[in-house]
Order: C-alpha cells, then structure tokens, then sequence
C-alpha cells in the first residue's frame, strides 16, 4: 500500500488524538520489557563515572541514578538546570533527570532544561517504582498535621489520599520529596508532614505516619539519562526528538513518522516561546528491532525535527526506595 492512500484513510487528527491519549500512559510500551542497557552495563563498576542528578540525597532521581549506574561518585544538585550544566561543564560525565510520571505527568520545566540545551543527549531511560510516603517528626500523629510538604510531583500522586485523610491540610511545594523532609526535619514542627521515598525517613531523622500514600499501585517515574556525545548503537530501541513547528503541522509530522516505521509512544508540547502557536513538541519512538542509522537519517530528515538522542529502557521492578 502507497503512503497516499495510508494518508487518506487514518486521519492525521485520528492519529494525533491517539497520540494524545497515549501521553497519559507514556513509557508503557516501553516498560513492558526490560531492556538490557550497553552503556549501563559498561559502568555498573565504573568507579570514576560522575553522575550529577536532582538533589538532595534521599530523592527517587537518586535512587535511579543508583540503580542505572550501580557505581560512580554521585553528586546532588539543588535543581535540573544544575545538573544539566555540570555536563557542558565538564564537571560530570552524566546527568539523571525526571522525566515523567504516570500519575502526575510530565515534569514540564525539566524538560524545558534539556531541549534548551543543543550539546546535551539522552543515552539511557530508567523506569523506577514510587512508592510515596507520609512522614513526621518522631511523636507526631496524623491528626497532628496541619501542612504537607512534597514537590510538586508528590502533592499531585498524594493528593487523593489526602483528600480522605488530611481534607484540611494545607500543601507547601518544595524543590524535591527528599528537601520536603529535610524541611520538616529542620522545623521542629509537628503540624508539619513530608509525603517523600521510604528511605527519606531514616535518612532524615522521620518517623513514618502513612505508606504508599500514592494514588495508585502503577505509580512509576521515567527518568533520562544525559550525556555530552549520543549513543551510535544500532540496537538500542527507543529514540527522542524535538519539533518546532506551529500547532497546525504537527499532525503531517505524526503522519511522516508512522510511515518511517517507528512507532510513536510519547508525546507532549511546550510553547516555543517566541510567538503564539508556536510550539516544541517532545517526540519519543521506539522500533523492537532497533533505531538503525538507516531509520535515524529517516526521521531526522522530517523538517523542523531534531533527534536528542538513542537509547534503551532499564525497568525496576517492585521493591522499596534504596536511599
């Protein structure tokens, strides 16, 4: 069958709305399988590896870092953008950043960080269990709290439980789970509560006053994995691109894409920033039988699109925060 006539009969506005509805459930596909990762598996033991990731200690972007490296000297930044720059910088070899979440969706500003920067790629995805977690000072109670504290990721995946448990609580977003708990640590303040990862309780002095606070059991974060140079393995089954087009072209861009033959998993928009209807479309694709160089130069020749690297998905599966 001719491209046309697949054009004429799957309308590009049927495809962009699958597309949409797909955003909701994002990493699924690719978190059905775990992939074996060559570059993760290269620096499990890699002890001069540098790896900067959102801090501070005791955060689930820890935990994933840990988890994709196994080794290495792991350096907490106060936020995304830091971590970013420590790779232009020269100051680390990689960077661990959120991606998205299942519940809460994807973490807008983070991906703004690294579709601003033209020298940074994605070279390996982890997919990491959440498991949120109410905690307080030793002696507090439930009926104590007055106010949670959490990023703005944990409010959102908390926000039902708190609904029936804590209807009167007051919310105060911090820069990650893990400096929410530091903060209720520091205050003194039993009317005070972290929703943060299991391990940031111990770390942190907290005792625990509810678990799995979390909307739902599937409650899962990608997070990226970020190198100066991309990876140029063949094999390596899911790629990321960015579109910078007016609204009204991404549907022939969606199109342009099935008919490569990568399958589109992924997609979210953020304005382009310098004109109404003007946008920058995340794109994420994956093909089981790998992103070929073949299949690269095919999608990268689809105008206003920039491939921001390949790479492969490390899955965690079940099991509690390392931190």
């Amino acid at each position: 069958m001719s491209k046309k006539p697949c054009k004429e009969f799957i309308s590009p506005a049927v495809i962009l709305l699958l597309c949409l509805i797909l955003t909701a459930c994002a990493g699924a596909a690719a978190g059905s399988v775990i992939s074996a990762d060559p570059a993760a598996e290269s620096l499990q033991n890699a002890d001069d590896v540098r790896i900067s990731y959102l801090g501070p200690e005791g955060t689930y972007t820890e935990e994933a870092a840990q988890f994709y490296f196994r080794s290495g000297s792991f350096q907490p930044r106060d936020t995304v953008a830091d971590a970013i720059s420590d790779i232009s910088a020269g100051e680390a070899d990689y960077a661990v950043i959120p991606q998205e979440n299942t519940l809460g969706g994807a973490v807008t500003g983070y991906i703004d960080a690294l579709i601003n920067e033209e020298a940074v790629y994605v070279t390996g995805e982890v997919i990491l269990p959440i498991n949120q977690t109410l905690m307080g000072l030793p002696g507090t109670s439930i009926s104590d709290i007055r106010t949670v504290c959490s990023h703005a990721q944990g409010l959102a995946q908390s926000e039902a439980w708190r609904k029936e448990h804590l209807p009167d609580a007051l919310t105060k977003e911090m820069p990650s789970t893990a400096a929410a708990a530091s903060y209720v640590s520091e205050s003194g303040d039993r009317t005070l509560a972290a929703v943060a990862a299991p391990g940031a309780a111990e770390l942190y002095g907290l005792s625990v006053l509810a678990e799995n606070v979390q909307l739902s059991d599937a409650n899962k974060t990608r997070f990226y994995v970020l190198a100066s140079s991309p990876l140029e393995d063949e094999s390596l089954t899911n790629a990321v691109f960015v579109a910078e087009c007016e609204a009204n072209r991404i549907d022939d861009i969606i199109v342009e894409i099935h008919d490569t033959g990568a399958e589109l998993v992924a997609i979210h928009d953020r304005p382009q920033g310098s004109r109404l209807g003007m946008y920058r479309y995340i794109l994420e694709v994956e093909n089981e039988t790998g992103i070929s160089d073949r299949l690269l130069a095919k999608l990268e020749s689809i105008p206003e699109v920039r491939c921001l690297g390949r790479f492969n998905v490390l899955v965690k599966m079940g099991g509690q925060s390392v931190d």
